[in-house]
């Protein structure tokens, strides 16, 4: 492997996103309303029922933990590199590069996981108003193009499609819950969610697992560091607003269902929905709030996979912009668009890579859901639990070479991520133990899976000694002008 010269100097992108705009990418990515339908019932039928809630809050705990020490080496990190830059400031270039592949390997994932899913969701919806039943990659090729054309342009193009859908899939689903807690339930408020015996059994950690799953896309607040308005304060905020407002969202969602079915009934009426002969979140609309919001909902799901599919894919179209800068990736893949200031051809290349996988997995048959979104979302998960991990111990090694970085926050830069690393191993061993409920398959195809994002890393590494990547630092940074950043969106 050799080391393409940059054809020009580094280039930035630039725009004028504010803490709000960002907030929405994550948030967007997280696909809030897919993860209510999809991942809730998952954590209460398989595992620890009406507890459930509180291991998502758990997930949240644990993400929050990890940002103070991922926000503490945020003004010291100047590129929009993310976990690939965190990684190189603070292990070396080998794991930084290491850590760049995983993460291009797992967004790739969980984007094509998500264009599976869209593909689902697309015909159920067509069929369920009488229409025909179509191919399902159909309906995913389709949405490519629209993310296609939009990834192309400038990003505050996709930031205010996302805030639209963003809004609105989380509109109804808090006057969803509103209206299950003022009516009480269908046997009071679900005060069993707290009792320690259903929190603490041994499906807590499905729960948890399931929840991680639901903060995918978390890093992409530091992704659009370049575009952000006064990235040294708009990046801290929106990381930690981003991670509060999903954690606390899926964790009263999550409870608001539990007492919309009772306490009693939630575990079966999940399990129903599993078995395909039910819909938690679609059937508990229609008895709180009638058939017309269920197929709002319906709509929403949608809009909700759109949404994550056009933020993944930005986000992959800046790791790979970023890496080019780097001379890791073609100089090409490295230019913005003159007019538009977005990672054009990179974009183009994104929508190729998404292509070829998508196409590769319709033409094995398997199914959208099962096959592609299980087996996809797995992949992706374990890349980002392990990329956190890594991020974590960066942070620590960072600090401790550069001692008079951490005078005065010694607790943010070393307590927490010790903290972080605990409660992410620890998550790890979740995801793994528990992988087969995330894959649908075989455990012997869910080890194949499992590696692969652990293969993107070793050969990171070892492709990394070619590289001599420096991460570009702020050993002093300034303060913010807080002038420039009025709006907040």
């Amino acid at each position: 492997m050799t080391v393409s010269p940059l054809a020009e100097p580094r280039q930035r992108l630039d725009g004028q996103l504010g803490t709000g705009a960002i907030v929405f990418m994550v948030i967007a990515a997280a696909a809030p309303l897919t993860v209510i339908g999809g991942n809730v019932p998952i954590a209460i039928g398989s595992g620890n029922g009406a507890g459930a809630p509180i291991g998502f809050a758990l997930a949240a705990v644990i993400l929050l933990v990890f940002s103070v020490g991922f926000v503490t080496m945020t003004p010291f990190v100047k590129e929009a590199g993310a976990f690939f830059s965190y990684v190189t400031a603070g292990l070396g270039s080998r794991f930084g590069l290491g850590s760049a592949f995983t993460a291009l390997v797992a967004y790739t994932a969980i984007q094509v996981g998500v264009y599976g899913y869209m593909g689902w969701a697309v015909d159920d919806l067509v069929t369920f108003f009488g229409g025909p039943s179509l191919p399902w990659w159909l309906y995913s090729f389709a949405t490519m193009a629209i993310v296609a054309v939009l990834g192309y342009r400038h990003i505050e193009l996709s930031a205010k499609v996302l805030g639209i859908a963003l809004a609105l899939e989380i509109l109804v689903v808090v006057v969803l819950d509103v209206v299950i807690f003022a009516t009480g339930g269908a046997e009071g408020i679900a005060l069993e969610t707290f009792d320690p015996a259903n929190v603490f059994t041994g499906g807590i950690g499905v729960a948890v697992l399931f929840a991680l799953t639901g903060f995918i896309g978390f890093e992409a607040t530091a992704v659009f560091r370049d575009e952000a308005r006064a990235p040294e304060r708009t990046i801290p905020r929106a990381t930690y607003l981003a991670v509060i407002i999903i954690g606390v969202f899926y964790a009263i969602s999550c409870w608001a269902l539990v007492t919309g079915v009772g306490a009693s009934n939630a575990v079966a009426v999940a399990q129903q929905t599993l078995a395909g002969e039910g819909n938690l979140l679609l059937d508990t609309t229609t008895r709180y709030l009638g058939p017309i919001f269920r197929d709002v909902v319906q709509v929403l799901l949608i809009t909700s996979l759109f949404a994550c599919v056009l933020s993944f894919h930005n986000v992959i179209a800046r790791y790979q912009f970023t890496l080019a800068n780097k001379a890791v990736l073609p100089a090409r893949l490295g230019r913005r668009h003159a007019t538009h200031h977005s990672p054009a051809f990179s974009s183009i290349v994104q929508t190729i890579t998404a292509a070829i996988v998508l196409a590769a997995l319709a033409l094995l048959g398997l199914d959208p859901l099962v096959g592609v979104f299980g087996s996809m979302a797995g992949v992706a998960t374990v890349g980002m639990v392990l990329l956190m991990l890594t991020t974590s111990i960066a942070v620590l090694v960072f600090f401790a070479r550069r001692p008079g970085l951490a005078s005065g926050r010694s607790v943010k830069a070393r307590v927490f991520p010790i903290l972080a690393v605990i409660g992410l191993a620890s998550a790890l061993w979740l995801v793994l133990s528990n992988f087969t409920l995330v894959t649908g398959g075989s455990v012997a195809v869910s080890i194949v899976l499992a590696l692969i994002p652990v293969a993107a890393m070793a050969i990171g590494i070892v492709a990394g000694r070619r590289f001599h990547l420096d991460a570009e630092l702020v050993e002093h940074p300034a303060a913010p002008d807080r002038t420039e950043e009025r709006a907040t969106s």
